[in-house]
C-alpha cells in the first residue's frame, strides 16, 4: 500500500464534515423547504391488486374547499415512468396491477385536506384474477400483466424473458460443460431457499417539492441521492428538456439503495402546472411499506456437484424473483448479478440463471448490494451442506476450493486481487474456530428454568440455550462510471469543493476534505465542501454499487492535479524559474529553497479572484476485481421457544489505505445491523397481495439490544483502486449474516432453515420431528 506521511490527514479519524448541521436541526431536507403558497399532494392508490378502472368520478373532490387540482390517469394516459424501462403508469387509466398502484393525486391547502378529497374521489374498479407467487405467475394459464414488455420504452430486448408467462427479464453466466461436471461429481446435492421482501428502513420517507418559476424553468428539491436520474425521468416523462429542470441540493435521510429515483415527481409536476404553485408530497410509512420500492422477495435453487476429497466440479442456479407489478425501479430492469456471481469458489462447470417474473405485488427496487443478500444465503447455506454431507469442516471445505489470485471464476472471470482465504483465515483465527470441533463444542447453558415448557413457550421464555458457530463469504466488485469535482481556491489559499456527490450518509464529503487538504497541503479548516445542485455541477451516477470514493475520490484528485498544473506558470514566474522545476508540498510552490504560497499564487493568478478548476473523469467497472469479507456468527438457541440470539460476530474485511477510520467502521457496524435485520427480523407480510405489516410496529427493524458483540478484523493489503490504494467497504458486512447465522442455528441444534427471516416459529418448525 502507498506509504502517507506520518502527519497525513489520510487515514486519520476526522468529524463528519455535516454533523453540526445534523444533531443541530440546521440540515435542511426535502420536506423542509418552504416556497410560500405550498400546496399538498396526496395519492390515491389502488385497494385491488389487479382490476380494470371502469369509472373516475372526481366531482366532489374538486369541489371541496381547500382542494386547487385533481388528476387522473385520463389527464396523463400514455405517460410511463421508469429508470431505464418505462412500463410504470404515472397514473393508472386502464388498469391497476398492485394494491398501492397509483390512481389519482390532488393538491390541496393541508394534508388533512388533500386526505379528506382522496376519499371523495369514487372509482368503480372490474377485479381481475391475480398472480401473487412467480411460480403461479408463470403457469400457461396465468393472467398476464402486460400485454408485450417489448412495446415498453427503454425495454431491454436482449434480456427480456418473452418465453416465460409474465417473464420480465432474463439474464444467464456460466463456464464449461453443468452437464458434465455433475456426471464427473461423486455426490449431488440440490435446495432451495427463499427470502421475503424487505424495505430499506431509511429514516426519512421519500419527499418531494416541485415550483414551476416565473421563467418556466421547474426547479425541485427531492429526498433522492441521484438528481440527475431525477432529471432526466421527470423530463422523460413530461417531454420538458433536461435544460428546463434543475434539482436543488437537499440533505437525504438514508438510502441504502431506495431513493434512487422519483417516479413521483411528474404528478408534482402536472399539479403545479394546473395551479401555478409550488407542490410538495411527503410520503408517510405506511406508503413506504405498502408501495414503495422493496426489496425482490426471491427463491433460489442451487445445485452442487462435488468430489469426495471435497472439490466443487459443478454448479448451476436459478435464481426467481418476484419482480412486482412493474420494472420500472430498476436500472436496466434488472438487478445487477455479474460482479457477486462467480463468487469466491472454484468451480470448473457452472451456470446461473436470474429471472425476473411480473406479480401483482410491490414493484421491487434496489437493497444493498442488490440480489446479492439473497444469493448469498442460499449459496453459503448450501456450502455448509454438501461439508456436512461430505463430512468436513465447514471453513475446510471453503478453504480446498477458495479461488487464489489470477484462476478463474464461475462465471470466466480471471480475478485479480483475490484475498478470500486471507480474509477467511483472519475471522476463523479471529473467533478461535479451531477450537470448535465437535468434541469441544460448549454443553448447554441453562437459563432460568421452569416446570412447564409449553406454558414458557407461550410466553416466549427462555429455557437451556444452546450455542453454535457458522461461517459466510461475500465479494462484489465495485461500480465506475462519471463523476465530477468543481474546486476552488480563494485568494487568502482556502479551498472549497463543489461535489455532485449526494452524501446519503457514509461520510463522502468529509472524505473528499481530507482527500483536498492532503493534495493541496493546507489544514482540514482551510477547506470547505457543499454539495452542488445540477445546473452547478458535473453530471455524476450518485452513490451506487459501493462506488464513491473510487469515482468522487478520483474526480477530486483529479481536481487538485488541474489546480496545480494551473497555477504553476504563475508560481514559475514569481520564483524565477521553469514549472518544470517546481514542486508542490505543504501549500506551497517550491524553487530550491525558495517558496511562494498557494494565497500568493492565487492572487496573481487570479488577479484578485478566486481560480475555479472543474474536473470530470469516467472510471472504468472492474469486474475482475472484488474485495471479500467472511463472517462467524456465534448464536444461542433456545430449543423450547426456538428463540435465536446472535451473541458475538466476527466481521474480517479486505482493506486497503482507510481514509477515515470512524467512517470506515461506521459503514460495517450499518451493514451488519442491515444484514441482521434481514437475518432475524425484517419481512414485508403479504396475503393476497396485501402487504399486512404496513407501519414499523409490526415491521421489525433491528435495535441496539438486537446488536451483537461485533468484532472487526481488517486484513490490510495493496492493490486497491479508490485515492491512495482505498478500497469498497459499503456493501460487504451485510449480505453475509444471513447465512452466518442460519449456519450457527444449524450448528446449534440441527435444524436447516432454509427461509428467511430465521424466526421462533421457524425454528420451532423445523425442529418438529
Amino acid at each position: 500500500m502507498r506509504e502517507l506521511a506520518a502527519t497525513s490527514v489520510i487515514g486519520a479519524p476526522v468529524a463528519r464534515v455535516e454533523g453540526a448541521e445534523k444533531v443541530t436541526g440546521r440540515a435542511i431536507y426535502a420536506a423542509d423547504v418552504p416556497p410560500p403558497g405550498t400546496l399538498w399532494c396526496r395519492i390515491l392508490r389502488s385497494p385491488y391488486p389487479h382490476a380494470r378502472i371502469v369509472r373516475i368520478d372526481t366531482t366532489r373532490a374538486r369541489e371541496m374547499a381547500g382542494v386547487h387540482a385533481v388528476l387522473t390517469g385520463q389527464d396523463v394516459q400514455g405517460r410511463y415512468v421508469g429508470k431505464a424501462m418505462r412500463d410504470m403508469p404515472l397514473l393508472c387509466w386502464d388498469r391497476v396491477r398492485f394494491i398501492g398502484d397509483r390512481v389519482a393525486a390532488v393538491a390541496a391547502d393541508s394534508r388533512d385536506v388533500a386526505d379528506a378529497a382522496l376519499e371523495a374521489i369514487e372509482v368503480e374498479y372490474q377485479e381481475l384474477p391475480a398472480v401473487f407467487d412467480p411460480a403461479a405467475a408463470m403457469a400457461p394459464d396465468a393472467v398476464l400483466l402486460h400485454d408485450d414488455p417489448a412495446t415498453y420504452a427503454g425495454a431491454p430486448l436482449e434480456r427480456l424473458a418473452t418465453d416465460v408467462p409474465n417473464g420480465c427479464t432474463r439474464v444467464s453466466y456460466g463456464k464449461g460443460d453443468v452437464e458434465r461436471g455433475f456426471r464427473e461429481a461423486d455426490l449431488v446435492l440440490e435446495h432451495t431457499f427463499s427470502a421475503p421482501g424487505r424495505h430499506q428502513g431509511y429514516l426519512e420517507p421519500h419527499a418531494m417539492l416541485l415550483d414551476i418559476g416565473a421563467d418556466g424553468r421547474v426547479q425541485v428539491w427531492a429526498a433522492c441521492k441521484q438528481p440527475f436520474r431525477a432529471r432526466t425521468m421527470l423530463a422523460q416523462t413530461t417531454g420538458l428538456p433536461e435544460t428546463d429542470i434543475r434539482i436543488n441540493s437537499v440533505f437525504v435521510g438514508a438510502d441504502f439503495g431506495g431513493k434512487g429515483d422519483a417516479v413521483d415527481l411528474p404528478i408534482a409536476y402536472y399539479l403545479a402546472q394546473q395551479t401555478g404553485r409550488p407542490v410538495k408530497l411527503l410520503l408517510t410509512y405506511r406508503e413506504e411499506l405498502t408501495a414503495s420500492n422493496p426489496i425482490h422477495p426471491a427463491v433460489v435453487t442451487i445445485r452442487s456437484g462435488v468430489t469426495r476429497d471435497g472439490r466443487l466440479v459443478a454448479r448451476q442456479v436459478r435464481t426467481v424473483y418476484a419482480c412486482g407489478a412493474y420494472a420500472a425501479l430498476k436500472a436496466g430492469a434488472v438487478l445487477p448479478y455479474g460482479h457477486y456471481t462467480g463468487g469466491c469458489y472454484r468451480i470448473p462447470h457452472a451456470s446461473f440463471e436470474f429471472l425476473q417474473v411480473y406479480t401483482n405485488t410491490v414493484p421491487g427496487g434496489y437493497f444493498r448490494s442488490p440480489g446479492g443478500t439473497q444469493h448469498t444465503f442460499a449459496v453459503e447455506c448450501h456450502t455448509d451442506l454438501l461439508a456436512h454431507e461430505l463430512g468436513m469442516d465447514p471453513a475446510e471445505f471453503r478453504l480446498r476450493n477458495m479461488l487464489n489470485e489470477g484462476e478463474v471464476d464461475a462465471i470466466g472471470v480471471t480475478v485479480r486481487n483475490m484475498k478470500a482465504r486471507e480474509v477467511l483465515e483472519a475471522a476463523l483465527e479471529a473467533a478461535n474456530w479451531e477450537s470448535q470441533d465437535p468434541a469441544a463444542k460448549p454443553r448447554p447453558v441453562p437459563a432460568t428454568p421452569a416446570p412447564d415448557s409449553s406454558a414458557r413457550r407461550r410466553r416466549g421464555e427462555r429455557g437451556t440455550a444452546t450455542r453454535g458457530r457458522g461461517i459466510a463469504m461475500f465479494g462484489r466488485a465495485i461500480g465506475g462510471g462519471p463523476a465530477g469535482s468543481v474546486l476552488t481556491v480563494e485568494t487568502d489559499g482556502s479551498l472549497s469543493v463543489l461535489s455532485p456527490t449526494v452524501d446519503v450518509g457514509p461520510g463522502t464529503h468529509t472524505i473528499v476534505r481530507q482527500m483536498v487538504a492532503e493534495e493541496m497541503g493546507v489544514p482540514l479548516d482551510r477547506v470547505r465542501v457543499t454539495a452542488g445542485d445540477t445546473d452547478s455541477v458535473p453530471y455524476d451516477e450518485g452513490p451506487r454499487s459501493s462506488r464513491v470514493t473510487y469515482t468522487e475520490g478520483g474526480a477530486t484528485l483529479e481536481a487538485c492535479a488541474q489546480l496545480r498544473e494551473e497555477l504553476a506558470p504563475h508560481a514559475a514566474q514569481l520564483l524565477a524559474c521553469r514549472p518544470a522545476e517546481l514542486s508542490y508540498r505543504e501549500g506551497a510552490f517550491w524553487s530550491s529553497d525558495e517558496q511562494v504560497t498557494l494565497a500568493e499564487v492565487v492572487a496573481r493568478a487570479g488577479r484578485g479572484l478566486p481560480v475555479v478548476v472543474t474536473a470530470e473523469v469516467n472510471k472504468p467497472e472492474q469486474g475482475d476485481v472484488q474485495y471479500y469479507c467472511a463472517q462467524v456468527a456465534d448464536v444461542a438457541v433456545d430449543p423450547e421457544t426456538g428463540q435465536v440470539r446472535v451473541e458475538r460476530l466476527v466481521t474480517a474485511h479486505d482493506v486497503g489505505t482507510i481514509i477515515n477510520p470512524i467512517t470506515h467502521q461506521g459503514q460495517i457496524d450499518g451493514s451488519v445491523g442491515n444484514g441482521i435485520g434481514m437475518a432475524l427480523t425484517e419481512e414485508l407480510i403479504a396475503e393476497d397481495g396485501r402487504i399486512t405489516n404496513p407501519h414499523l410496529g409490526e415491521y421489525k427493524l433491528p435495535t441496539m439490544p438486537d446488536m451483537p458483540v461485533l468484532e472487526t478484523v481488517l486484513v490490510r493489503s495493496g492493490g486497491g483502486t479508490g485515492p491512495y490504494e482505498a478500497k469498497a467497504i459499503g456493501e460487504f458486512a451485510n449480505a453475509n449474516p444471513p447465512a452466518a447465522i442460519a449456519n450457527a442455528v444449524a450448528d446449534a441444534v440441527g435444524a436447516r432453515l432454509f427461509e428467511l427471516p430465521i424466526t421462533a416459529e421457524r425454528v420451532l418448525h423445523a425442529l418438529e420431528p
